[in-house]
């Protein structure tokens, strides 16, 4: 029964004093304004927007079986978001005063009153509660059951040309909890299908770059190819790899020493040891040390047909690579979600926050914001909010359709990077020039043309894939955000209230100008063997960005950067930041070739040459200040030391 909404991975392819409250805790926690006939408090959000009235066909049968989460609001909901700013901020004098997690659990967290008192309130309406921890509690049962425990009714509804049950009316929960409840999800089931003690299929097909590259941007030219934009291209690189982007992204001598970086994906690779280990030594990098890299799974997998299991094996092997090429001493723990849906991928964040496993934790997963329901956005919220006030900070890639119009038709953001409370991490496009040096970037965005079969020109370019960003449809400005973004950006969404835009911060994205990596595939000739490909998407700049954090946090001496959105815009405008445009030489395009094998493989099948054309982005764009694709730009050499101040 679905009760989590599927993730993909992102890069394969209030009051005025408190002004995070509202856009954080108002999605899913209980009416602030006034309860229910009966002493009824609403859990908003939990009606989804397409359950309308000309949708709807009628009641669910009662019979029907439900499995939901019952999220804890805490002790004090209020209190963590006020707490989890003042932290971050760093104006504030409490600044960088951090709880434990045993400290967060006993200030903010659920008391054992309260979640008894839910768990009474829950059996008394019929539901079986079949497991609970200081966040929430899993419960069964039958339609009926639910509808009393939540005062609504369920209906069936088309959606998508499909029908699937949800409320009728927003679901409640009784005044006598006193807010002890901060959510519900699992009353809608669109659309999931899980699958129990499933196994990990094995690596998936292989995928081989052809060339002719380029060692660094711009090295190797093919003057008989047709010029572009009155210019001729270069071929694309073969990979950058962590010498290069150390160099661009200016780590000087720090290495990450002493910091740990979490990961979070589905699933897990069978192979991420070796592969990794192989990689560092075929190409520069630092061994690791014994212990370095670790991983914490689950006690089984689900869904793993659905979530496409292997295809999240690069991902895993993407990010832990690139983290650490970018800090080579730093500890990799690598946390596992049981699936691509929602609660598999909560309970993985939780468990790095609940153990304080790091303090820097990347994401390269996401989905997009009209498929958020603000049940499941108060659960991320309130996880969020327990690192924020730990140290710990999560980055999360911006994704990687631009604004989503091509794949979803609608203009959106991406999200949990959405949230305020997250750090959304755009793309570039980066060109790393002779011995290492940084020559420029653009936004990302690409539009491919084919050469012509007689070779004398290119096809019109057309848009292929670039960073995702724009403004939120659910989520007011966030206080760090304000005096940076341009109005014009944060209204976009024609509302007369200023929202939340994305991305915050970004690094190389784009796969013309990607990382290389190394990883165990399947050949066409049935082999598994390791190779090595470029690679790009947001889901690369996020592990590279967490990578520059741990440098970071290094340089402070160890002292955990923690929620960084504060720090980040407040060294907007400043030396920290390359101010990344489309267009570095002004109104010159820039483009690159490149070659690539028909079947992705080798030449039996010829090879297929296009150009591809970097800094146009759907209709986003990298502009000078905060842009919708870049944020307040990419890490400078004085990134580092500037933040080793703060």
């Amino acid at each position: 029964m679905r009760f989590e909404r599927r993730r993909t991975r992102a890069g394969l392819a209030a009051a005025a004093a408190l002004p995070l409250v509202a856009g954080a805790l108002a999605l899913g926690a209980q009416s602030a304004t006034a309860d229910q006939p009966g002493g009824r408090q609403l859990l908003s959000g939990t009606k989804p927007a397409w359950a309308t009235a000309s949708a709807d066909k009628g009641a669910t049968a009662d019979a029907s079986k439900l499995t939901l989460r019952v999220y804890l609001a805490g002790r004090d909901s209020k209190g963590l978001a006020a707490y989890a700013q003042a932290v971050s901020d760093p104006k504030s004098a409490l600044y960088g005063h951090y709880l434990t997690a045993a400290q967060a659990q006993a200030r903010f967290g659920a008391t054992t009153a309260q979640v008894k008192a839910v768990t009474a309130w829950l059996k008394s309406s019929g539901l079986t509660v079949t497991g609970a921890n200081q966040h929430y509690l899993t419960v069964t049962g039958d339609v009926a059951a639910a509808e009393k425990a939540f005062s609504t009714q369920l209906h069936n509804f088309t959606n998508g040309g499909r029908t699937y049950h949800a409320p009728a009316a927003t679901a409640s929960a009784p005044a006598s909890l006193n807010g002890a409840v901060l959510t519900v999800s699992g009353l809608d089931n669109a659309p999931k299908k899980s699958r129990h003690d499933d196994t990990l299929p094995p690596p998936g097909a292989a995928f081989v770059n052809a060339g002719p590259f380029s060692s660094y941007y711009g090295s190797n030219t093919n003057k008989s190819l047709p010029s572009a934009f009155g210019v001729q291209a270069p071929y694309a690189i073969k990979g950058y790899t962590g010498e290069q982007l150390r160099a661009a992204y200016g780590a000087g001598s720090y290495t990450g020493k002493g910091v740990t970086v979490a990961i979070t994906d589905a699933y897990a690779s069978p192979t991420i040891a070796g592969d990794a280990a192989t990689y560092a030594s075929r190409n520069g990098g630092k061994a690791y040390k014994n212990g370095q890299l670790s991983q914490v799974l689950p006690g089984d997998y689900n869904s793993t047909e659905d979530c496409d299991a292997s295809g999240w094996y690069g991902e895993e092997t993407l990010d832990v690579e690139a983290v650490h090429a970018v800090a080579p001493d730093a500890n990799i723990v690598y946390v596992a979600g049981a699936s691509c849906n929602d609660n598999d991928l909560l309970d993985a964040l939780t468990k790095i926050v609940d153990h304080h496993l790091a303090s820097i934790v990347s994401n390269s997963w996401g989905d997009i914001e009209e498929h958020e329901t603000p049940d499941v956005a108060a659960a991320y919220d309130q996880v969020f909010l327990n690192g924020a006030v730990q140290g710990i900070g999560f980055y999360f890639s911006s994704g990687d359709a631009g604004d989503n119009v091509a794949s979803s038709g609608t203009k959106q953001v991406d999200t949990p990077g959405n949230s305020p409370w997250a750090t959304s991490v755009g793309g570039t496009s980066l060109a790393v020039g002779k011995n290492d040096t940084y020559a420029f970037e653009t936004g990302w965005g690409t539009e491919k043309g084919l050469l012509s079969a007689d070779g004398k020109s290119w096809a019109t370019p057309a848009y292929t894939s670039g960073a995702g960003g724009g403004t939120s449809s659910l989520y007011a400005q966030p206080f760090y955000q304000r005096g940076v973004v341009p109005n014009a950006l944060s209204k976009a969404n024609g509302g007369k209230d200023k929202m939340r835009v994305e991305p915050d911060i970004a690094a190389v994205a784009d796969p013309n100008t990607g990382f290389l990596v190394g990883q165990t595939q399947t050949f066409l000739d049935g082999s598994v063997k390791y190779g090595e490909y470029r690679i790009g998407g947001t889901s690369l700049a996020a592990p590279v960005i967490a990578g520059v954090q741990a440098l970071t946090q290094q340089a402070r001496f160890g002292i955990p950067i923690g929620f960084a959105n504060p720090l980040i815009y407040s060294q907007y405008g400043t030396s920290a930041y390359h101010d990344v445009t489309d267009y570095p030489f002004g109104p010159q395009t820039v483009s690159e070739v490149r070659v690539d094998f028909a079947n992705g493989e080798n030449a039996s099948d010829g090879t297929i040459t296009s150009l591809r054309v970097l800094g146009r982005d759907a209709s986003l764009s990298a502009t000078r200040g905060y842009d919708d694709v870049t944020g307040v730009g990419t890490p400078t050499r004085n990134y580092v030391d500037g933040f080793r101040r703060h």
